[in-house]
């Protein structure tokens, strides 16, 4: 270690360049540490590029309070990292970085270039600036330690020197975009416990045939409820999209953890979406009843028009029962609460989910009882750190997880930079 006027420059070694890495890499160099940061592809922050859909859904403008509900299981944890590094700060810090935020629906934040890649390019401009040493197509394949005390890491043959060492490899997901589960390895070789991963915020197989004939189909501001045997297990509001498997979405993919849940138990999830969940069963009927009379000298077919979008109309007919043909004026009060219960009540039966590759988030990792949350620093090995989706943390979909992997890499950074 290089002695400075009495006190020592601490060398701290941050594997993972994603957005828990980056920030804790910069938030080490400015407490004054020397880092270097060891990323296995080519470039800086690949999945950060690719978050809300290439928007970069930074972080969400919720109290701190309601983000702990955000995070199912072990929310709790976050605590302290949520309280040390704010939404406010991160807003703030890119804000500083060049790229101011803008506010949309659901608290949501986003640059206002409405570009992720801004993202990365603030994280990388900050990295600069705190002279962060970057080395790409580095894996590590060990983490040294002396005793229970860090030393350093292995790269293949080649051995660094290290006072801490901050594992942020992300999780399973995505694994083009660099995390392919190499930190679980690394922390079971530390001793650690890391809960089985599997997929959190993932898209829905289903079996209907018809929900397939409308890939691409976003609907706003629908419910969509979780039955498994009959029981009401969950529900949300909001925007959902049909795919060439199944469902997607906002809703979706938060709806998605109970429903895997339910998979793995070998029960049967069936998700019934209400496509006029502002309407009380009184109030679409008496819609329903003012259309007919709209098109009363129309096919049933072309009387949905106003209600419903035009791809939308095929099934819904189907599952009414009502003959497309028939003359609105003859459809019958039966008919109609048939239909009524089809638009209240559309059922979509799933089947699976998606790969863990394909899930915008893992769930699962290093437990959290095995790291300290003041700190984030392991309570097996002294020195060696944890941050981002490694952990067996994951949040609902809006922002809520690039916040705790910001808020995770501050504290990580921020501490192994302080160690004694």
């Amino acid at each position: 270690m290089l002695k400075i006027k009495g006190g020592v420059i601490l060398h701290v070694i941050v594997i993972g360049g994603g957005p828990a890495g980056m920030m804790a890499a910069g938030q080490a160099a400015a407490a004054g540490a020397s880092v270097l940061l060891l990323e296995r592809n080519d470039r800086l922050g690949k999945k950060l590029a690719i978050t809300g859909k290439g928007r970069g859904n930074v972080t969400n403008a919720a109290d701190i309070g309601d983000f702990i509900q955000q995070f199912p299981g072990n929310g709790s944890f976050l605590y302290t990292a949520f309280y040390r590094f704010t939404n406010e700060d991160v807003r703030n810090f890119f804000l500083a970085e060049g790229v101011p935020t803008v506010l949309e629906r659901g608290g949501r934040v986003f640059p206002e270039s409405q570009r992720a890649a801004d993202l990365v390019a603030a994280m990388e401009s900050f990295l600069r600036r705190q002279k962060v040493r970057v080395q790409f197509g580095r894996r590590v394949t060990a983490i040294l330690t002396s005793g229970n005390q860090v030393c350093g890491i292995s790269c293949g043959e080649e051995q660094l020197q290290a006072d801490a060492v901050v594992l942020a490899t992300g999780g399973a997901s995505y694994p083009a975009t660099g995390s392919s589960g190499d930190g679980y390895l690394l922390a079971k070789t530390q001793g650690h416990t890391v809960i089985t991963p599997h997929p959190a915020l993932v898209p829905l197989e289903t079996a209907e045939a018809w929900s397939r004939e409308l890939v691409g189909l976003s609907l706003k501001n629908v419910t969509a409820r979780v039955k498994v045997n009959g029981k009401l297990i969950a529900e949300e509001f909001g925007e959902m999209l049909f795919t060439h498997y199944g469902l997607s979405g906002p809703i979706i993919l938060t709806l998605s953890r109970v429903v895997v849940q339910a998979l793995e138990q070998k029960q049967q999830p069936l998700i019934l979406l209400n496509l006029k969940p502002a309407l009380t069963p009184e109030q679409l009927d008496a819609r329903l009843l003012r259309d007919f009379e709209k098109y009363a000298r129309k096919q049933f077919k072309n009387s949905l028009l106003d209600l419903l979008p035009q791809r939308l109309i095929a099934p819904v007919m189907l599952l009414s029962g009502i003959p497309p043909e028939l003359p609105v004026h003859q459809v019958s009060k039966i008919q109609r609460t048939a239909l009524l219960e089809v638009l209240t009540c559309l059922p979509l039966t799933v089947t699976g989910k998606r790969p863990l590759r394909e899930a915008i988030v893992t769930a699962g990792g290093v437990s959290v009882k095995e790291v300290n949350p003041a700190t984030m620093e392991s309570k097996l090995i002294k020195g060696l750190y944890f941050a981002g989706e490694l952990l067996d943390v994951d949040g609902n979909t809006g922002g809520y997880n690039l916040q705790a992997a910001f808020s995770t890499g501050f504290l990580a950074g921020s501490s192994a930079a302080s160690k004694e």
